[in-house]
């Protein structure tokens, strides 16, 4: 077999690295392929039905919800970044890292604790009937939890972190030397801001934007509870109440088009704007001393998301996990705590190892084509979950019925349904869903580390295997280990995809928290959503550390 330093044409003798390159890249785009022939070759096309009746509503409501969340989370994320980045006042360095603890926190989480304190038998409610002696809702005006307005707070609250972290990063990086003129020219802290910092920021500020609005078409928890139709919401109801997965399919074709206009109009504006900073003599930008009344104003300003976004949540489902204690021994979560924890952490260390696999085959073999593909495995990250679990099903499906009846055929024994029928199909969905992580992961981990160490390595007539494992490897471990944290982590809160796949009776954490909210028993859901989150944090406080040591 070639080493990958022949002159033979690589697509017709590729090696051990190629191969290996171009069957993980397949695997992942299996369910995108199979969404898209499930789409154009239907059993029973309902196209024409879908245009003429839902999905219109679907595709608004989608596009409302992402506009809405976007706007949001660009000018909390933004707004606090240039706060920290720029300014002094008191419990700024705390704020800085606790503006990410939002982070840890599912959306559908938030909506649960949120209805459960302004609905009609909540506290708010009720201390407004006792206080003012109203008898019921007609002799009020209250607004309605349950509707798009809410729906876009709990998921920006959820997601602006992403612009927050992107944006102080960019902030944190420019140069102090352009808003000394700025100043010297008489120019305001908002004519700094808008002439200065924001252009200068705006393609990070934008890329943050584009994530927050992908994840919000992802998002199942809260607009299912909510009742805000959406285009994911529309895969549930076309497939499972339907019982049409090619409608299914076609509405999920929609979403991988809107989430594709959306990648590529953010990827357009920014090449039109482009700014760049002088390499040398750039000194940080120094922190303005504002006054006592201006620094607690802004310190309020920066508390504000932490305490919507974490505290208010966490606080709701720990005044039920208290009070309600019982559900803490409820049967089914510990089977929950150790299916989430066994199917998470078996898809954490099958990614980050394909991932790692893909991108040092891909620098080893040099070849054309591993490296076309290395960028299309990341499309899995941009598809929502619904739409991968659609994508997985099927195919999977398919083939365990074949292989079943094969075995049938040969033996006479049936084997039932072994891939979707077990937490497979589950593992698969997450390795594609969160592939991106994992490569980008061991990209750039692979970049820091100085060519001469590998180099030297093979001089001494080591393999690439050899020297993967005994160069590279201990160098990543740091970068290998956050991954694999990040990669369990999303696989812990990821709950569309895992509504669709689960084996029957198989309940994850994240899967017990909807299925008992959904039936209004939020004592019941309690424990589950309080273990996500404290999973949640401990990535963001890793994540935190990190930031800070860098």
């Amino acid at each position: 077999m070639s080493d990958g330093n022949t002159q033979t044409p690589a697509l017709w003798h590729p090696d051990l690295w190629s191969l290996g390159a171009v069957l993980i890249a397949t695997l992942v785009m299996v369910p995108i392929v199979a969404v898209i022939w499930m789409a154009f070759f239907p059993t029973e096309n309902i196209w024409p039905h879908l245009l003429s009746t839902v999905l219109p509503r679907y595709l608004g409501n989608t596009l409302i919800l992402m506009g809405g969340v976007g706007v949001f989370a660009a000018i909390v994320g933004t707004g606090t970044a240039w706060l920290v980045s720029m300014h002094d006042f008191p419990g700024r360095k705390v704020l800085s890292w606790m503006l990410l603890m939002p982070l840890a926190i599912p959306a559908y989480v938030g909506a649960y604790a949120l209805v459960d304190f302004l609905e009609y038998a909540g506290p708010v409610q009720v201390a407004l009937r006792a206080s003012f002696g109203w008898q019921s809702a007609a002799d009020y005006a209250f607004p309605d939890i349950r509707s798009m307005p809410f729906a876009i707070l709990v998921i920006g609250l959820s997601l602006y972190p992403y612009v927050y972290l992107l944006a102080r990063a960019a902030f944190a990086e420019q140069s102090g030397a352009g808003y000394e003129v700025a100043r010297a020219l008489g120019a305001g802290p908002f004519r700094r801001f808008a002439s200065v910092g924001l252009p200068l920021a705006r393609p990070a500020i934008a890329a943050g934007v584009a994530v927050v609005m992908m994840e919000s078409v992802n998002d199942f928890g809260v607009v299912d509870f909510f009742g805000v139709q959406t285009l994911t919401t529309g895969i549930f109801s076309v497939w499972l109440s339907g019982g049409n997965a090619g409608g299914a399919a076609q509405i999920a074709c929609v979403i991988l088009l809107v989430i594709a206009s959306l990648v590529l109009l953010e990827r357009r504006s920014r090449a039109r704007r482009r700014f760049w900073q002088a390499a040398r003599s750039q000194r940080p930008v120094s922190r303005s001393v504002v006054s006592s009344g201006a620094g607690w104003a802004m310190a309020l300003a920066c508390a504000v998301p932490i305490l919507l976004g974490f505290v208010f949540p966490v606080g709701v489902m720990g005044w039920h996990a208290i009070f309600a204690s019982g559900g803490w021994v409820a049967p089914g979560l510990f089977g929950a705590l150790v299916n989430t924890v066994t199917v998470a952490g078996i898809a954490a260390v099958v990614t980050v190892a394909l991932a790692l696999f893909m991108t040092y085959g891909v620098r080893m073999t040099g070849r054309a084509l591993p490296r076309l593909l290395l960028p299309v495995t990341t499309i899995g990250y941009a598809a929502p979950g619904a739409v991968l679990g659609l994508g997985v099903l099927i195919p999977l499906a398919a083939l365990d019925n074949r292989v079943a009846d094969m075995v049938v055929g040969v033996t006479g024994w049936d084997p039932g349904l072994i891939l979707t029928g077990s937490m497979s199909a589950l593992v698969f969905a997450y390795v594609v869903r969160f592939f991106a992580i994992g490569q980008g992961a061991a990209d750039a981990a692979l970049t820091r580390i100085p060519p001469s160490l590998p180099m030297a390595a093979r001089s001494l007539g080591q393999g690439p295997s050899a020297v993967l494992r005994r160069i590279h490897l201990p160098l990543m471990r740091g970068s290998v280990a956050m991954a694999l944290l990040l990669v369990f982590v999303d696989a812990v809160k990821e709950l569309p995809a895992t509504l669709l796949l689960r084996p029957f009776g198989f309940d994850t954490l994240a899967t017990r928290v909807h299925d008992q909210a959904s039936l209004e028993r939020l004592s019941q859901a309690a424990p589950a959503a309080l273990v996500i989150t404290a999973v949640g944090l401990l990535a963001v406080l890793l994540l935190a550390r990190a930031d800070v040591a860098r």
